[in-house]
Parts: structure tokens; C-alpha cells; sequence
């Protein structure tokens, strides 16, 4: 049998273990770094199979390598965390941990990877390339998981590496892909303002710390649009503020919270130097003190043309109608370290039933079609037979 019919055979046999293994790690979500009991149950199938494993230096998360060793390497990674959210979906397999859930699809994620190891252990001999699985942990914390596993060395001997994320806007049965920028960097950026503060009928006694901040709050977004090319997709938007609680007093403290998005990772490298500019242009009028935190996050994930190619073709094969196009998103992934050591390419795994409303992620009632699980399990599995 070729390696494509032991894949069929196998996911005739074993779709409705994927649905087991997914509702059983949907039910014991775990949240970054404490991914220990998922480890275990991926580990035991994996060790069921018959593969070796090496678990992270963290205690979560595992490397696995399987097939040749004497040829070009592929990675296929997973994201394990779940998210501190409580779930409202009222599925009989609903989060058994109070505040966590599996609300962006990482249970989806590891079902497919594990889904994946088995067929392929199945059919091992007749892989062209050599596979490591990445079951990775922590992708929902900054900087995220994905460099610890970099850390461990985990891209080492990588040519290529690969990934699926569930998207609730795309039909089952549909992978999306595009070349170049499929996410966003992600920055966040705290700007903590102090001054003397005083009474509302003599700003000009002191420093007036309210109207500081409505400058930031208004000028840094904007000065930012006039500086930074727009073709990059860059935003910049405020998602908390505080200060002062009496209408008459000019308060003495107050902050701002906010995040920086890019498509673009040449312009991700020069946002936080020109952040800094431009605060300090804004608020040196106004006698405010400040102190500006900028963390940064995650570089854009960009999926090289070779590796989305690779990709489309695996969809292909799937169906004529399974492959989709996708847009850019703004939200941020850790995919994309690894992509500063190796090229590959990230695909969206449709989980919408075609039916009723598109939930999307980070909700509280989020859940996916598990038929996607069998597209997700073939997708990648023909990544590696076709390598």
C-alpha cells in the first residue's frame, strides 16, 4: 500500500477516535506552561505507536521524530494551551476547569498533530522525508511557547516547517492559504503618566494629566497612520485607560494601555523607536511626566511561496474545492518564531458547519465542527507524503 491509502485506512478506522481524543482534552483544558496531563495523554498515544518522544525542558509540550533521518526534515507543529475563560457552549464534553477553556482551538490543534503521528507511524516506510511532531506549549502567553521550543533546540535540522489553526469564519471541509503575511506582530504598549496634579479651576497651575492623555490617546494612533506606510496593515489601538475619579481635581497619575499590529516585519523592527518619538513629541508641551513600557510580541507570520505552494498542493489533494483563499488577520502568532529559523507556512482549517452562526474565537461559547478533524489529520499527513 502506498502511504496515502494507509492514511485512508487509517482515518476510516480511527475518525472517531479523534473525536474522543478532542472532546477528552477539550474537557481538561490546561493553560499555558501547565499543559502536563495533555503532555501525558499525547505521550501515551504517541508511546502506543510505538514512537519516541522527548518532553520540553518545562515538563510541557514534546519533540517527536519519526521516518528518515537521512533526508530533509519536516515539522509539523500544535499548540496545546488553553485559554483563562469560562465556557458557556453547554456541550456535554464542556470544560470541567472552572475559568479555562479550549475557546481559540487548541484541543482541535493537538487532536490533529496526534492524529497525524499515529497515521503516519502507520506508514513510516514510506515517507520521503524525515517528520518531527511539535507538540508546543504556551502559545497563548508573549513572547510564547514556540521559543522554548527553540531554545531546546527543536528547529535544529528543520527545512521546513508547518502548521493549522482553526478558523470559525471558514467552512468545513476548506483549508485557507495565502503567500506572505497571514497574522500580524503584536506589541503592547503601557504608558504610565504622572504630574502634580491640583484643582480643575487652575489648570494652569499644574500639569494638566487628563488632557496629556487625551493627546496620546488621539495623537499617537494618528501620527502613527502619517508615519508608517499603510500598505503594512499597521494599527495602533487603546484598550484601557484610567485616571482621577473626582470631576473637579486634576488627578496626579494615569495610565494607558494599548496595542501595536504590523503585517509587515521590516516595520515591526522600527515601531517601538518611533512610538517612543512621537510620545515624547506629544506630551513635551504639556509638563507631564511619563514612563513608557513597550513590550514587544510576536513577529507577523509570513509564509514563504515555496512552503504555501507545498501546502496548497496537500489541499488539493484533498478535493478541487478544499483549497480557499484567506485574509490577512490582525491577531498575532507564535508560529512565527519559528519562521525566523526555517521557511514553512501556516493554513487555516475551516471548523464552520455551514450552518447557523460563525462564532469566533477567544468566545466563551466558541466550538468547531469536528468534522475538521479528519481534514486537518490529511492535510498535513499529505504535506509530508508529497515532501
Amino acid at each position: 500500500m502506498s502511504g496515502t491509502e494507509i492514511v485512508d485506512a487509517w482515518l476510516a478506522e480511527h475518525t472517531a477516535d479523534l473525536v474522543q481524543w478532542r472532546r477528552h482534552i477539550h474537557a481538561n483544558p490546561e493553560l499555558s506552561r501547565a499543559e502536563f496531563a495533555t503532555t501525558e495523554f499525547v505521550s501515551g498515544w504517541l508511546t502506543k505507536a510505538g514512537l519516541s518522544w522527548e518532553v520540553l525542558p518545562g515538563g510541557t509540550g514534546l519533540i517527536c521524530d519519526l521516518g528518515p533521518a537521512d533526508r530533509p526534515r519536516i515539522a509539523l507543529r500544535a499548540d496545546m494551551d488553553a485559554l483563562p475563560m469560562q465556557e458557556f457552549t453547554g456541550l456535554s464534553f464542556a470544560s470541567t476547569v472552572p475559568g479555562v477553556s479550549h475557546a481559540c482551538g487548541h484541543d482541535a490543534h493537538t487532536t490533529v498533530l496526534l492524529g497525524t503521528a499515529l497515521a503516519l507511524a502507520e506508514a513510516e516506510h514510506t515517507l520521503p522525508v524525515g517528520v518531527r511532531l511539535v507538540f508546543q506549549p504556551a502559545e497563548e502567553v508573549m513572547p510564547g511557547g514556540a521559543l522554548d521550543v527553540v531554545a531546546a533546540g527543536g528547529m535544529r535540522g528543520i527545512d521546513r516547517i508547518f502548521a493549522l489553526h482553526c478558523d470559525p469564519r471558514l467552512e468545513v471541509g476548506k483549508v485557507g492559504l495565502r503567500t506572505g503575511a497571514i497574522t500580524s506582530a503584536a506589541d503592547t504598549v503601557e504608558l504610565v503618566l504622572d504630574s502634580p496634579g491640583g484643582h480643575t479651576s487652575r489648570p494652569h497651575l499644574t500639569s494638566d494629566l487628563v488632557y496629556a492623555i487625551g493627546t496620546v490617546i488621539t495623537g499617537l494612533p494618528g501620527l502613527l497612520s502619517r508615519r508608517v506606510d499603510p500598505r503594512t496593515s499597521t494599527v495602533m489601538v487603546w484598550g484601557a485607560v484610567s485616571a482621577g475619579k473626582a470631576p473637579n481635581a486634576i488627578p496626579q497619575t494615569g495610565m494607558l494601555t494599548g496595542t501595536v499590529r504590523t503585517g509587515d516585519h521590516a516595520t515591526w523592527s522600527l515601531l517601538e523607536p518611533l512610538v517612543r518619538e512621537i510620545v515624547d513629541n506629544l506630551l513635551a508641551p504639556t509638563g507631564v511626566r511619563y514612563q513608557l513600557n513597550y513590550k514587544r510580541g510576536v513577529p507577523p507570520v509570513v509564509n514563504d511561496a515555496t512552503s504555501t505552494v507545498m501546502f496548497e498542493n496537500a489541499v488539493l489533494a484533498i478535493g478541487p474545492d478544499a483549497l480557499a483563499d484567506t485574509p490577512q488577520s490582525g491577531g498575532g502568532e507564535d508560529f512565527s518564531w519559528y519562521l525566523e529559523e526555517a521557511p514553512g507556512a501556516m493554513g487555516r482549517l475551516g471548523v464552520w458547519s455551514g450552518v447557523g452562526e460563525q462564532l469566533d474565537l477567544h468566545q466563551p461559547t466558541f466550538d468547531i465542527d469536528e468534522r475538521a478533524l479528519a481534514v486537518g489529520v490529511r492535510t498535513l499527513t499529505n504535506i509530508v507524503l508529497q515532501g
